[in-house]
């Protein structure tokens, strides 16, 4: 295959942990179920072609959970991908527990985050899972003991490297005094950059950052907006403009649109092929 058909690749790599290489545009699978993200997915065939067609357009990093349907995503992934490809990585999350619709109690009691650990191992088909998160940080539980019982799973050879999800600088450092942690999961965006402070951090420890929410274009794409009119000129749509933008601010960025639809994974991917002049990617700044 030639890279034109494999656009994933275009993004370039990134060493998690320092060992494992993936393209750093990837997939993130929270589209794939119900509305609220609960239950199966309106169109389960749609779903498992999206999977598949993931794969083939060279992304080899999929982000997932077991608290995506919950428990719909990852036995989705496992329908469509296995035998899985040697050099896929699929990153999971544990923490988050599901009482409806939109809704996400944390819970990350030790003996909960090692049976969903457990669950996550069944539902995928792996022996190991190559990046476990914690989805969130329980405040009723110390973090030493969230981030060391996934220690334990991981000095039993159940995961290979841990993450966080939606933490600060201080929270990452504390729970780096426990464990190695090789990524952080924030929401960060075009027009969200609350996060600024923990990427500057993961950029100079190279610690991955995974950007959830990463297509936050709203108003910024109307008709007529600056990001429409830049998108027109670098004949791109603004979804793919905001990706670029992405991997042009930090080579730790690991962005993972999600989406339903084969067509929006299409359009997405091919973000990975734009390059962004320092002067585009400055104007790209201001407007946000």
């Amino acid at each position: 295959m030639t890279l034109e058909s494999l656009p994933a690749q275009a993004s370039g790599t990134f060493d998690l942990g320092g060992d494992l290489t993936v393209n750093r545009l990837g997939y993130g699978s929270m589209q794939l179920t119900g509305a609220g993200v609960w239950g199966p997915p309106k169109d389960e065939a749609e779903a498992i072609r999206v999977l598949r067609r993931t794969v083939e357009l060279g992304v080899n990093f999929i982000d997932t959970a077991d608290s995506y349907g919950p428990a719909v995503a990852e036995p989705l992934i496992a329908k469509a991908l296995k035998p899985y490809a040697d050099d896929l990585v699929i990153a999971t999350k544990g923490g988050l527990t599901r009482s409806g619709p939109n809704e996400w109690p944390p819970v990350g009691r030790p003996e909960y985050l090692r049976q969903q650990t457990e669950m996550s191992l069944r539902w995928l088909g792996l022996e190991r899972i190559d990046l476990y998160q914690l989805h969130r940080i329980d405040e009723k539980v110390p973090l030493e003991d969230q981030v060391g019982e996934l220690k334990k799973l991981q000095d039993e050879g159940k995961i290979r490297h841990i993450g966080l999800s939606e933490v600060s600088v201080e929270q990452l450092e504390q729970a780096q005094k426990v464990a190695t942690i090789v990524s952080v999961q924030n929401l960060f965006n075009l027009t969200d950059r609350s996060s600024e402070k923990l990427l500057d951090y993961a950029t100079e420890h190279g610690i991955g950052f995974i950007p959830w929410f990463p297509l936050a274009t709203g108003s910024l794409a109307a008709e007529g907006s600056p990001l429409a009119e830049i998108a027109e000129k670098k004949q791109a749509t603004p979804a793919q403009l905001a990706l670029a933008w992405l991997l042009k601010r930090s080579p730790v960025m690991l962005p993972i649109p999600g989406t339903s639809t084969v067509a929006h994974l299409e359009d997405n991917m091919h973000g990975a092929e734009i390059e962004l002049s320092d002067a585009e990617f400055a104007e790209l700044n201001a407007i946000a």
